[in-house]
């Protein structure tokens, strides 16, 4: 199978070109699980490449609580005036709503598309900031050359930050989407239908060769430790044996992932400093009748 890789070179190009004005790159640590702490490096060694500047802010739990109860870690003036953006790891600790966290992220910071402003935006086909993740897998997909339209793709996984939007992005190119869970009676069933498969389930392993086409495009977006290593959710060597095409975990839809989430961060900045209407900010506002 074809390997297809994020262009992690052509990424540092694209957002180099955006960064021409420095910013600053806080971390609020906590608890950083195994996974979190890999793809928050990542995303840190990322950052370097575009001029941001990194601080890393260690706090006790109990205070990152407060914090966010408050309601002022990305929203309003936040932590200090020169705030501009956030970025939540998910799953988050024991102890706190995701629907609390999100409550205090103001949309035009919400680099990663989670807010129910963002998401309904995607969920129309307007303009916004979408899920990095998801946005990247589909990208790779249109990068590589990969025929979208009239397509069949299943979406293995229904996240709202993932799964989801990814069979959104892939009904905007026009494909024929169905979104399988874990809940769906005979999942291979369905993958053996599929001309692409983009797996987000979290479960390592999940997706194995036989249940797939020939010739299918085959996205692993799913990061798991296993045994001290990164695996995704596809079974990769049995799936390379079928499959035309196929991401690696790492170094699939990661560098991508990344690159996104940057030019992200520094167009919600450039949008605040320079005082610019942010996508969907006019639908939080009544509009005149007629």
């Amino acid at each position: 199978a074809r390997i297809l890789q994020g262009d992690a070179a052509g990424a540092r190009e694209q957002y180099a070109r955006l960064a021409e004005t420095p910013l600053r790159h806080d971390r609020v640590e906590s608890q950083l699980w195994t996974a979190h702490a890999y793809l928050f490096e990542q995303k840190a060694d990322e950052a370097g490449a575009v001029a941001l500047e990194r601080r890393l802010l260690a706090r006790p739990w109990p205070w990152v609580q407060r914090t966010i109860q408050r309601s002022v870690v990305v929203n309003g003036q936040g932590l200090h005036s020169g705030v501009r953006t956030g970025l939540i790891l998910q799953p988050l600790p024991p102890g706190i709503a995701l629907r609390v966290v999100i409550d205090t992220l103001a949309p035009a910071k919400d680099i990663d598309g989670i807010h129910p402003l963002n998401a309904g935006l995607l969920a129309l086909g307007y303009d916004g900031f979408l899920p990095a993740t998801a946005h990247a897998a589909v990208e790779l997909l249109k990068r590589s050359g990969v025929p979208l339209k009239g397509a069949r793709a299943v979406v293995v996984g229904r996240s709202n930050v993932v799964g989801k939007p990814a069979a959104f992005l892939l009904l905007r190119e026009h494909a024929t989407v169905t979104i399988c869970h874990s809940r769906t009676p005979d999942l291979a069933a369905h993958l053996r239908e599929a001309d692409v498969v983009v797996v987000a389930a979290g479960r390592p392993g999940l997706v194995t060769g036989e249940m797939l086409k020939a010739g299918a495009v085959v996205v692993d977006v799913g990061i798991n430790v296993v045994e001290g290593r990164l695996v995704g959710d596809v079974d990769f060597e049995s799936c390379a044996r079928v499959a035309s095409a196929i991401t690696p975990v790492p170094g699939g839809v990661g560098p991508l992932t990344n690159a996104i989430l940057l030019t992200h961060l520094v167009q919600a900045a450039r949008n605040q400093a320079e005082g610019r209407t942010a996508p969907g900010a006019l639908s939080l506002n009544p509009q005149p009748a007629g």
